[in-house]
């Protein structure tokens, strides 16, 4: 695992190493949402199957749990800025797979498949990865700021990319594919400006499932935590509307590339706005019973983008499902911290990350199955309406949940050994 050079003193942004990866973690989001939407939007056109664009979750997802532990074993042991770099270049090849067939005309089903594969393998490297390297980018003191530096960058490479991809799409097919070549080989030219002083090698136990199952124990154990987690777990999985939008953009509201591009930027506006909001204004007070009203929005939302025909009514259902959603985010995250000992942190955090993941993509497969069954609207509208119940069944589950007043470590910090 790299040491990076000292932070020099000052604000965030006189921290060069943080400024480059920032820099570098718009690009690569920017042309991974711009692939995103591509793929998605070819996907549909030539096979025009529901269950087709699900798949794309299910591929997404296989990659994130069948290599959990060797993720863990080689992000604390090797080089984290050279293990972005690979997976970032990963991107790239399968951006250049799609652009060269989509020029040369020799797209398919198959093809678009592979690549999706190929990113889901990459993904599922650099973000953990990504994340586990930013805290050596800063003093300790500027941690929450470069933490919230970083989920904005997010958010405006997922509001900036799918429009800008939409725009170039219904002019140039293939030009989108190949830029996206251009953002991905920016960051991994970014990130090799890190300056890195030595490289170190941890004497650390091999990663074992011993290990990993400790976290699902401690969760288990602990009501408040299962609650959290499980909460997350189940209204994603069931709200994974995002999947079925080139169906809708394509079939029901008739807007093509490019009002695809904007329907998958509204989520990310409302979140976005949402966090600004919340930098000012936390939640400090009613801390559950404004989580699981968060989540009945999402579900209102949800449900009234499923029945929307109108395209501004959808942006704006799409926007308020975002907002809603960076709430309980915060809340959510926030909850996981402090009921978790700093033993149990990092497995139980491992856990967590491997949920959220796993439920958002499965979640995209989950609707893309139902709509193959019911149709796309009847999907999302079944989606919204489950997250209302599982909102209202986990209120009655884990009353402790609803009842939590302010952000308070729990007493009880024993620690569990793997």
């Amino acid at each position: 695992m790299s040491d990076i050079a000292s932070p020099p003193a000052g604000g965030l942004v006189q921290q060069r190493p943080f400024a480059l990866f920032w820099l570098a973690r718009i690009a690569a989001t920017i042309g991974y949402q711009m692939m995103a939407l591509v793929i998605g939007w070819k996907i549909y056109e030539i096979t025009g199957s529901a269950f087709d664009l699900g798949l794309v979750g299910l591929i997404l997802f296989i990659p994130a749990v069948v290599l959990t532990l060797l993720i863990g074993h080689a992000a604390d042991r090797y080089d984290r800025r050279l293990i972005v770099q690979l997976s970032q270049s990963v991107y790239a090849l399968a951006a250049a797979l799609v652009a060269a067939a989509t020029w040369f005309d020799f797209l398919n089903r198959d093809l678009l498949f592979f690549a999706v594969f190929m990113i889901g393998c990459a993904r599922a490297f650099e973000l953990p990865t990504g994340h586990a390297l930013v805290p050596a980018l800063v003093p300790a003191r500027l941690l929450p700021r470069a933490v919230a530096a970083w989920s904005s960058a997010n958010q405006v490479a997922v509001i900036s990319g799918p429009a800008l991809g939409g725009i170039i799409y219904a002019a140039m097919p293939a030009a989108v594919s190949a830029l996206c070549v251009v953002f991905f080989m920016t960051s991994v030219t970014l990130v090799s400006l890190i300056r890195v002083v030595t490289n170190v090698t941890t004497n650390r136990e091999p990663p074992t499932f011993s290990s990993v199952l400790a976290g699902f124990h401690y969760i288990r154990q602990r009501r408040r935590l299962l609650g959290v987690v499980t909460l997350d777990l189940f209204v994603v999985l069931l709200g994974g509307a995002t999947a079925l939008l080139p169906v809708f953009a394509k079939d029901i509201l008739d807007v093509g590339p490019i009002g695809l591009g904007l329907l998958r930027s509204a989520p990310a506006v409302g979140a976005l706005t949402t966090a600004v909001i919340l930098s000012h204004y936390p939640v400090e007070r009613h801390i559950g019973r404004k989580m699981f009203g968060v989540v009945a929005i999402y579900g209102v939302a949800t449900i009234t983008f499923a029945l929307s025909a109108w395209f501004p009514l959808s942006l704006l259902a799409l926007v308020a499902l975002g907002a809603s959603d960076a709430v309980s985010v915060v809340i959510r995250f926030t909850l996981v911290q402090i009921e978790t000992p700093e033993d149990m942190r990092g497995r139980v955090s491992a856990i967590n990350y491997l949920f959220v993941g796993s439920s958002n993509t499965l979640g995209e497969f989950e609707s893309g199955a139902v709509a193959a069954w019911l149709g796309a609207v009847p999907s999302v509208l079944i989606g919204g309406i489950g997250s209302l119940l599982i909102a209202a069944t986990w209120m009655g589950l884990f009353p402790d949940l609803r009842k939590i007043d302010r952000f308070e470590p729990a007493a009880e910090k024993s620690k569990i050994e793997a």
